[in-house]
């Protein structure tokens, strides 16, 4: 008998077959690398229990400390904007219209009550807030409600939890009602109907039923401003929730500035206010360009006109279609478009800001899907990953044809990316083709230089430890209602904060994890052995995991024979009778509090005739 030793390298490699893959690991789920050993990754909990959801799906945060060393932040969805402090969310969506009515509300005697107000500006989904009316027929009006059908202009439909105990046309009687800005979608669409495609395509006045025009998903963009928070949502106007009016307060419209706009960054140390995708004509939607920036006059977020006493100004990038995101980095601000990357550099009077072209068909997917880490920055293009430490690197990546051979592009606006410090991780989660949501994440090592992918594991934003002492991210379910606050009538559709490198569990369930290895050669791979003995190599096991051995005879035979053995911290070796050229191994975990780290395996064998 002899012993031989089954080493793998670090990472997942989904780039070659699984015998070309011997000495590798092609599979993994809820497992990291660290110092070239595979190991479970940490667990994670809610942040706030029970359980509180949000409504929507959050696609943005950001975490800030005040000047009185409280914590902050902010989570935006495609439905509501909220702040986060010491335990409780707060709804700080802004008011797009408030009004005084006089006896709105027209009952039925069901729950669907209609509600009349000229030109009300609503549109399904959207949400409104009822306050000062009177009871009518039983329900009392003043809550907040999701807009259930718009009938026209004028009028509109909204669902109680009750029944009406009557019917009447106009009553409720004096009150107001406020208006939260329009919400968006929850994930991206052709567009369809009337007014889509080009002109005198198709029969005049009839709907188009097929489109190239891709409507993006919803996403919110945040920066600091001080102690304050900005923030827009994709084509929508620049907002401003100030920390000095407390939880209670929402965001509100900075009307000075363009309305319109794609992406949002404050200068640093030097505090100019960048808009990005923007009005070439302020306060005029038409005008929008999705290749042309604003800055702001410095440390004023209210002056955007260029003049000789302020430094506000404006550029319009020539390559590509649309800018798509922006990152502090090296003493810059580099800017993606859906091609290209730029960086922007304060050069001082009279123009204040340059702009050079510094990478061409390096373009980022998404406003969320780039990163920077202690100056070097990291993003995913529609074909590949790219870094730029001074300057730009295509990443070599041993699961690209995996990533980017099953994605759905429609979908790429929604991509996102977090770093892990801890663990030398940035992360993608993105969707697969056929997923109208983030279904998958991929995560590359970058002290390491390796990759590796998990299935099922996705998380809409992520925010790495600092403000708070552990990574915070979030999680959407298409089923569940939220429960923040109460909203009458409200759809499901809802996220939940999550904090990371908590335990091991799955917010206190078991969590699933595993890795596979390609096909490895026993010896030489020129005849048939027999094993006898499996001896497994772990650290830090706590519980019990399995280790899965098979043999086979040739790359694409049907394995011969599958060993399985539930192995504890104490175990030594398990007994095989297995026969083959050709060997794999697979490491799995399901139990409650389970953790390891895998080193290597040894098989005990001998020369075996084949049969």
């Amino acid at each position: 008998m002899a012993l031989i030793k089954a080493q793998f390298e670090a990472g997942i490699d989904k780039q070659t077959t699984t015998y070309g893959a011997k000495g590798r690991w092609i599979d993994s789920k809820n497992v990291r690398f660290r110092t070239g050993l595979p190991e479970k990754i940490g667990g994670w909990s809610k942040v706030v229990t029970p359980e509180t959801r949000l409504c929507g799906v959050v696609r943005a945060t950001t975490a800030w400390v005040s000047l009185t060393g409280v914590r902050h932040l902010a989570l935006g969805t495609d439905r509501k904007l909220y702040i986060y402090v010491e335990g409780r969310f707060y709804d700080i969506t802004p008011i797009r219209l408030e009004a005084a009515l006089t006896n709105p509300f027209t009952t039925n005697g069901t729950t669907t009550v209609t509600v009349t107000h000229s030109s009300h500006g609503a549109a399904q989904g959207d949400f409104v807030t009822f306050d000062s009316f009177s009871a009518i027929d039983g329900l009392d009006m003043n809550n907040e409600f999701e807009v259930t059908e718009v009938i026209d202009g004028n009028s509109y439909k909204i669902t109680h939890t009750s029944a009406a105990s009557g019917s009447t046309s106009g009553g409720g009687g004096s009150g107001n009602a406020k208006y939260q800005i329009t919400t968006g979608t929850n994930k991206a669409s052709f567009g369809f109907g009337w007014g889509t495609g080009a002109w005198s395509d198709g029969t005049w006045n009839t709907p188009r039923t097929t489109s190239s025009i891709q409507l993006e998903a919803s996403y919110w963009v945040f920066d600091t401003f001080g102690e304050d928070l900005l923030a827009i949502r994709n084509d929508d106007a620049l907002y401003r929730w100030d920390l000095s009016g407390g939880t209670g307060t929402r965001a509100v419209k900075v009307s000075a500035a363009p309305g319109t706009n794609r992406f949002l960054l404050v200068s640093s140390p030097d505090r100019h206010v960048f808009l990005m995708g923007t009005e070439t004509t302020i306060g005029s939607s038409g005008t929008q360009d999705d290749l042309f920036l604003r800055f702001s006059s410095q440390e004023d977020f209210n002056t955007w006109a260029p003049a000789s006493t302020n430094t506000a100004g404006s550029f319009r990038i020539q390559d590509g279609s649309k800018i798509v995101a922006a990152q502090r980095s090296r003493g810059s601000i580099l800017v993606w478009t859906d091609t290209a990357l730029h960086a922007l550099n304060n050069i001082g009077p009279p123009f204040i800001f340059g702009l050079n072209q510094i990478g061409a068909n390096c373009g980022a997917v998404s406003a969320s899907a780039v990163i920077d880490v202690n100056g070097v920055t990291f993003w995913m293009s529609q074909t590949a990953f790219y870094i730029f430490d001074g300057a730009i690197k295509k990443l070599p990546c041993t699961v690209q044809d995996f990533v980017f051979d099953n994605i759905n592009s429609t979908a790429y606006g929604q991509i996102t990316v977090g770093v892990n410090v801890d663990f030398n991780e940035v992360t993608w989660f993105y969707p697969s083709s056929g997923s109208d949501f983030l279904d998958r994440s991929v995560t590359y090592n970058y002290l390491e230089n390796v990759w590796y992918t998990n299935d099922g594991f996705v998380r809409t934003s992520w925010v790495d430890r600092g403000v708070y002492s552990l990574p915070y991210a979030t999680e959407y379910t298409s089923t569940a209602l939220p429960n923040n606050e109460t909203i009458l009538g409200v759809t499901a559709g809802s996220s939940v904060l999550y904090q990371h490198e908590d335990g091991v569990n799955d917010d206190g369930a078991a969590m699933d994890c595993q890795i596979t290895s390609g096909d490895f050669d026993i010896e030489e791979g020129d005849q048939v052995f027999l094993c006898s003995r499996v001896i497994p190599d772990f650290k830090d096991q706590v519980g019990n995991t399995d280790v899965r051995v098979e043999f086979a005879n040739y790359p694409a035979s049907t394995n011969t024979r599958t060993f399985t053995s539930t192995t504890t911290p104490t175990t030594k070796f398990f007994s095989v009778r297995g026969r083959g050229r050709q060997a794999n191994v697979k490491v799995s975990s399901s139990a409650l509090d389970a953790s390891w780290r895998f080193g290597t395996l040894r098989l005990d064998i001998k020369p075996d005739g084949a049969r």
